[in-house]
């Protein structure tokens, strides 16, 4: 078992995931839900993320290859949308700020949205699921701990949303848009790193292997 490795993939889904930035989102939610429902509502939204992120774990590449597109190709367009949402985390609105600001036009279903989606099962954490877990380079088993990795992740994503009043009150807004903009930077260098793995799978480039491999960057075989 490699525990470095593991140790990069929980990272990489933790950045992705942000649960940290999720909190904000989640005060806003529940404003005008009684308080006795705020445990149910973090639990409904944590597993509407969670099995969103499965449901890609498993059939995000079969879907792939289905429309026979190239996993280099995905990783790619992985890698360009992981840098344009860093983008928006490092230079636009804070993540709480944005989905904040979302939430006001829909205060019916505030555990599925903004909550489940996107905050906390968002564009990047589809992409990095997808990416993480190839067929092709990844066993079952790999899988299955990228999977237990992910779980882990949101496991911490539901106690941070469970001690969100606490957690605000230490950090403040401007902690967590420090926080998110700090987390921009890590996923925008994983974002470029992605794109230059997919280059190197593609054929175009013959990109040096780095000194420490990404999760994100590791060879991909091409789909016939």
């Amino acid at each position: 078992m490699d525990w470095t490795a593991l140790a990069k993939e929980f990272v990489t889904l933790l950045v992705v995931i942000d649960p940290v930035g999720s909190i904000p989102v989640f005060l806003f939610a529940v404003q005008n839900v009684p308080r006795q429902l705020h445990r149910r509502f973090a639990l409904r939204a944590t597993a509407i993320a969670a099995l969103v992120l499965l449901a890609f774990l498993v059939g995000g590449q079969l879907l792939l290859e289905t429309l026979g597109l190239r996993l280099g190709s995905f990783q790619i367009a992985g890698g360009v949308i992981l840098f344009l949402f860093a983008l928006t985390m490092i230079f636009g609105e804070s993540k709480p700020a944005r989905e904040i600001e979302e939430a006001e036009g829909d205060h019916l279903a505030g555990a599925v949205f903004p909550l489940a989606m996107p905050s906390i099962a968002s564009p990047g954490a589809m992409l990095a699921i997808v990416i993480l877990t190839d067929n092709h380079t990844a066993s079952i088993v790999d899988q299955a701990l990228t999977a237990g990795l992910l779980i882990l992740v949101l496991i911490l994503t539901l106690a941070l949303l469970l001690a969100a009043g606490v957690v605000y009150r230490f950090i403040g807004k401007t902690g967590a848009s420090v926080i998110s903009r700090v987390m921009g930077i890590v996923l925008a260098t994983i974002a470029v790193d992605a794109i230059l793995g997919g280059l190197d799978a593609l054929g175009v480039l013959d990109v040096e292997p780095p000194t420490v491999e990404s999760p994100l960057t590791e060879p991909i075989n091409k789909v016939q």
